[in-house]
């Protein structure tokens, strides 16, 4: 089981002997700056399995082939279950993966839901959380199985953000019409002008009007109403969204939570970005930029071993007479690696009458959380260490 999703890291200055530095969609919010993308696939534990770059302009459907054959390439044949988003879904994508044999699990945009309208309506869902509903719907004389999931916070969500979005165009249409109605704007062309600005401003609600400038005895007026027809459907799939998939086997809810598991190649993303600095990138040949994005992939690789190490070995809860040390909770690699960089050695330098000198190299006290971090991990910090071979400290005092 195969998790591919992509991302984006832009380049800070020209980068002209970059080829690969172009000017696309832009993950990272700075479509001001050229970047590359970086394609990842993890296992659903987030181990990582492989990577490739792409050009910076590359769209993401268009790179499930190179995928597939560079892992052909590098580990062979053999069936595999891609997961990934619908952004990279195509029925040409979908078809390269039955040619070779392997299964998916996909997201589906939403413009085909539709056909699934009676659906939603049904009182057959399967609840597999508190907020969280799925259902399998098989087609008939078809190879696939869709499974239509909804949650009610993103419902909750969707609904605000529609609501928001048509109270502004609404009382942006208010001002128009109140414009037309007092004689300030009397040009037909500037009013249509000044309506079509309005449905630009408000793209996520215009298809659920209808408008017109019609001629009435008092002049031209600005008329809407809502679609009902549309505003039930838009109701109807908030918080809904549907995934697809070619396994024969296994519940909605089985599914589903393979599906969930995506989130693995999102938090990969994150550490990249975040704690392991992938980006910005500063250089500006493409061996160096390739190079840095091969060290921050084997540094993702330490990353999740040690976040796996703190969660398999993190101490069991504690009965009440349990001491406060053994109550600590399992941290992230994040708190872990910042506890460890707290322990410092230190050389402690004594003069001798004879003109040498003494050297004692000793580390600081671990604090309890600290202890507990070591024990986790298996490790023991060593009682003294040793300066070099020719001035050690047993040495020095021999």
């Amino acid at each position: 089981m195969l998790l591919y999703d992509l991302t984006s890291t832009y380049v800070e200055g020209a980068a002209e002997k970059n080829p690969m530095m172009r000017r696309g969609y832009s993950r990272d919010h700075r479509p001001d700056c050229e970047q590359m993308v970086i394609a990842l696939i993890v296992n659903s534990e987030g181990f990582p399995f492989s990577y490739e770059t792409f050009d910076g302009n590359r769209a993401d459907v268009s790179t499930m082939e190179t995928i597939l054959r560079m892992v052909e390439r590098k580990y062979g044949k053999a069936r595999r279950l891609w997961v990934f988003d619908r952004g990279i879904v195509s029925e040409e994508n979908l078809q390269a993966i039955r040619r070779r044999g392997g299964e998916y699990l996909v997201g589906t945009p939403r413009s085909q839901m539709k056909q699934f309208a009676e659906e939603l309506l049904k009182d057959d869902w399967t609840q597999v959380r508190p907020e969280v509903e799925v259902k399998k719907v098989a087609i008939l004389q078809g190879e696939e199985t869709y499974i239509l999931c909804r949650t009610a916070g993103r419902k909750e969500k969707e609904k605000a953000i529609r609501n928001r979005f048509s109270d502004r165009m609404e009382d942006a249409l208010k001002r128009l019409a109140k414009s037309i109605e007092t004689g300030r704007l009397k040009d037909r062309n500037k009013m249509e002008r000044r309506l079509g600005g309005i449905q630009a401003r408000h793209p996520q609600v215009n298809d659920l009007y209808d408008f017109a400038l019609r001629e009435t005895p008092q002049g031209i007026r600005l008329q809407w109403q809502i679609k009902q027809e549309r505003q039930l459907w838009r109701g109807l799939r908030e918080g809904a969204y549907m995934l697809r998939t070619n396994i024969e086997a296994g519940t909605a809810e089985e599914l589903w939570s393979r599906y969930m598991q995506l989130t693995e190649a999102e938090a990969s993303f994150r550490a990249l970005k975040s704690e392991l600095s992938i980006r910005p990138l500063f250089h500006q040949k493409e061996p160096r930029v390739k190079a840095h994005v091969m060290v921050a992939f084997l540094g993702y690789a330490l990353w999740v071993t040690l976040k796996h190490l703190l969660k398999r070995r993190a101490p069991v809860m504690p009965q009440p007479s349990s001491s406060a040390v053994d109550s600590v909770q399992p941290l992230s690699a994040m708190k872990a690696l910042a506890l460890l960089a707290t322990l410092q050695s230190a050389d402690i330098v004594l003069p001798t009458t004879d003109g040498s000198e003494i050297r004692l190299r000793r580390i600081t006290e671990p604090t309890a959380e600290q202890k507990v971090l070591l024990q986790q991990l298996g490790l023991a910090l060593p009682e003294n260490f040793e300066v070099n071979r020719k001035c050690s400290v047993d040495s020095a005092t021999a």
